[in-house]
């Protein structure tokens, strides 16, 4: 036996949601050019370098090499242990800074992104050294 009670509040209910407006995310959102991306990613490593603890770690990994230290080692080298050594890298590794990976069961690598660091460096001199450069010329 049909119920009109639920009927008429089903209709109802389609009526007030086909004359709800909808937002339309697609045509909402800011589009960045490939310029503000690279500010973006560029800000992202500079603000995780503003620390000194920070810029220490990475000194370390940069000296170490390509092969990176495992975890210990890097944190006897830049006078850092647990969870502050693990924030500090964290946030270099959020920045594109660092990598990360398991060797073995145990021992975790992080050793320094160095085409990251040197697209930082460049990103320097082109963008914001850009006028003394070529006044220097």
């Amino acid at each position: 036996m049909p119920n009109p009670a639920r009927e008429i509040i089903s209709t109802l209910v389609e009526i007030n949601l086909a004359q709800t407006r909808h937002f339309d995310i697609s045509r909402n959102m800011k589009h960045a050019d490939t310029a503000d991306v690279e500010l973006l990613n560029a800000a992202s490593a500079f603000a995780a370098l503003g620390s000194e603890q920070r810029l220490g770690v990475l000194r370390v990994l940069v000296r170490a090499g390509p092969n990176g230290l495992n975890i210990s080692t890097l944190g006897a080298r830049a006078g850092l242990t647990g969870s502050t050594l693990t924030h500090h890298i964290k946030s270099l590794v959020q920045a594109g800074l660092v990598t990360q990976a398991r060797q073995g069961r145990h021992i975790i690598c992080a050793a320094v992104a160095f085409d990251q660091v040197q697209a930082l460096s460049q990103f320097l001199l082109n963008e914001c050294c850009a006028d003394i450069i070529q006044e220097a010329s």
